[in-house]
């Protein structure tokens, strides 16, 4: 089993920035991919940004391009989402996933384990 726990979230205006958190504990010894989600009452859980167990390669949707980035700290077991440039729009509660596929990522089914999620509330 694998644990995530997120954090970072709160509130912020428009235009500010944000950094949040997802530390991984107990099996994570296995080389698993990470994905940050969010979700927004009403509308269907969406993919925001992925990382592979290396580092080596990310992605983005394309609403956050250019203004979110993921990172991954191995030895922490822990992985970042640097979210910049906020917008309204952005408001949702954020989930980390780890999953051990590096394709489909952007689906949540692939994915093994979620953290219980943290809400970014971004105020006009």
């Amino acid at each position: 089993q694998v644990h995530l726990e997120e954090s970072g979230g709160g509130l912020v205006q428009a235009g500010g920035s944000l950094r949040l958190s997802c530390a991984a504990s107990g099996r994570t010894s296995f080389t698993y991919g990470m994905g940050w989600f969010r979700h927004t009452a009403g509308k269907e859980r969406e993919f925001v940004a992925w990382i592979s167990w290396s580092g080596g390669s990310t992605d983005y949707a394309d609403s956050v391009k250019g203004r979110f980035t993921i990172s991954r700290d191995n030895a922490k077991n822990t992985v970042y989402l640097q979210m910049n440039s906020l917008k309204p729009e952005d408001t949702a509660v954020y989930y980390c996933a780890a999953g051990s596929t590096n394709s489909a990522y952007r689906r949540e089914n692939v994915y093994d384990y979620w953290g219980q999620g943290t809400q970014i509330t971004v105020s006009s």
